[in-house]
């Protein structure tokens, strides 16, 4: 088929091939090396259309993210236990080989999320951030470079992931008290949601459409009204390594900006604002409303309420006491991710 022609697309299927015979996905020369040739050949800008590639091309993507998935969780996990080994793990997070995209990422969505905030408004208080793996890298180096005062609560489904992640924070006697980690699916997470300022969803939490469809759903229904949602994305064909996020995807939210790296950082970032309900349902009234009728009392919906489903690794002690806090996280299991 056409689509099959495109001497990328080609490129890219092939290494799939190689890529899907491999025994294993753990760190080594030879895993290494073809996801660096995957990685390498989706960088450049490409015009390519995901959502109008043959079903058979389609079918290559969406293992093909499965696959990364995969093998960027082991590599995470590998890259924390060696940094467990450290005294002072934080102080070398430099060995992990995509450090460096990290710091750029977290800079690049700070100043995304601080172009939405209300003028003059204080940094955000709480912020979740949704499968987050072993190695939290976006939570550590937003906590440590450009929210010095904001508590992070990090979302895993993954117990050993949770624990090895917790492992790095503890030796940090600044962050272990605003790194928090949670296990458990965040479909189960409601009430819990309406209490940050800030969720980022990362961009291997739901794999295909419907999987991501169903997650921020969910995040839209328990959000705070206001709160902002970074969704990390894929534009061009690093779609072959990332699920795409669309502002139509945005249900019950207001869609912001999108950013697209043209460098090394290959994650877009989608940000969003949880709707205000009761505000749209007033403002509908009053544009709808017979003038007779303008001051009539609309009732305020009543909060939906839901079981807190989520463990913490480390029981979440008073806030107000700096030396109870522990550090939290979640990553999400392919049913709900």
């Amino acid at each position: 088929m056409v689509c099959q022609e495109d001497p990328l697309i080609k490129t890219i299927c092939e290494l799939y091939v190689k890529i899907s015979s491999l025994e294993t996905l753990s760190p080594c020369k030879e895993v290494n090396a073809l996801l660096t040739q995957l990685v390498h050949a989706c960088i450049p800008p490409h015009p390519v259309d995901v959502s109008a590639l043959c079903s058979k091309v389609q079918d290559v993507r969406a293992k093909l993210i499965r696959l990364c998935g995969q093998a960027e969780g082991l590599l995470e996990a590998h890259y924390s236990t060696l940094l467990g080994s450290f005294d002072r793990p934080l102080d070398h997070l430099s060995i992990f080989p995509y450090y460096t995209n990290y710091i750029k990422l977290a800079k690049l969505e700070f100043d995304l999320l601080t172009q939405h905030l209300p003028p003059h408004a204080t940094p955000p208080a709480r912020i979740a951030f949704v499968g987050s793996g072993p190695l939290p890298l976006t939570s550590l180096v937003l906590a440590a470079n450009h929210l010095p005062a904001t508590a992070f609560h990090n979302y895993d489904i993954d117990a050993a992931a949770n624990s090895m992640a917790l492992g790095l924070v503890l030796p940090d006697p600044d962050l272990s008290r605003r790194v928090f980690f949670h296990t458990g699916d965040i479909m189960d997470v409601t009430t819990e949601l309406g209490r940050y300022d800030v969720v980022f969803l990362a961009a291997l939490v739901g794999m295909v459409e419907e999987e991501k469809a169903r997650i921020m759903d969910h995040l839209a229904e328990f959000m705070a009204p206001g709160a902002i949602l970074m969704v990390r994305s894929a534009n061009g064909a690093r779609a072959f390594l990332y699920p795409v996020v669309e502002p139509d995807d945005l249900r019950g939210f207001e869609f912001l900006s999108v950013y697209h790296p043209t460098d090394e950082v290959i994650n877009s970032v989608v940000v969003a604002k949880k709707k205000n309900h009761e505000l749209d349902t007033l403002s509908a009234t009053a544009a709808n409303a017979d003038p007779v009728l303008n001051g009539s009392v609309v009732k305020k919906q009543q909060p939906i309420s839901g079981k807190k489903c989520c463990e913490m690794v480390q029981p979440l002690l008073d806030p107000l006491n700096p030396y109870g806090n522990i550090a939290e996280e979640l990553a999400i299991d392919d049913k709900s991710s």
